[in-house]
């Protein structure tokens, strides 16, 4: 979804999360991820340097606030890929952030798409699955939904959700 909405929108600002998983095939260091230690990604909590960070599926995430703040400061839209914890931690940090909660037609469909990535191994999607149920109860918490059925619609939802704030604004 994210790759059709940049290829769609280039002029919307694409955050680079730092991490402490390592890299996936074809990962790029600075264009997909910042990877990161886990003694580094630690001492950038205690210096405040995330915006928001979270601790994922057994690894370390975060959104860099100076990488953030660089590009709100300009008036930019900033997208940013993150899960239901470092949502509201940036929304406490932020209050002008719009969050989008992006949920699967249904849970059976998600535990489907999941499976046939064939990209993990059984307990990475059983840690997976248990995340998403939690996850999808907070989906009321943030300022829209759009429920992902096929991607161009999806897309289509973003794009109204920004568009619609930017009125706003």
């Amino acid at each position: 979804m994210l790759k059709r909405l940049r290829e769609r929108h280039p002029e919307y600002v694409y955050s680079v999360s730092a991490t402490t998983r390592p890299p996936r095939q074809g990962e790029e260091e600075g264009k997909d991820y910042f990877f990161i230690s886990d003694r580094e990604f630690r001492k950038g909590i205690q210096r405040a340097e995330f915006a928001e960070w979270a601790e994922v599926h057994g690894h370390l995430y975060g959104t860099p606030e100076r990488f953030l703040e660089s590009h709100v400061s300009i008036g930019d839209d900033v997208i940013l890929d993150i899960d239901t914890q470092g949502a509201f931690q940036l929304k406490k940090k932020h209050p002008e952030a719009i969050l989008i909660f992006l949920a699967p037609p249904s849970f059976e469909e998600l535990e489907r798409r999941l499976r046939s990535r064939k990209t993990e191994p059984e307990d990475v999607v059983e840690r997976r699955l248990d995340v998403a149920k939690r996850e999808l109860e907070l989906k009321n918490e943030y300022d829209h939904v759009v429920v992902n059925t096929e991607i161009d619609v999806a897309v289509a939802g973003i794009e109204a959700v920004i568009e619609q704030e930017r009125s706003r604004r």
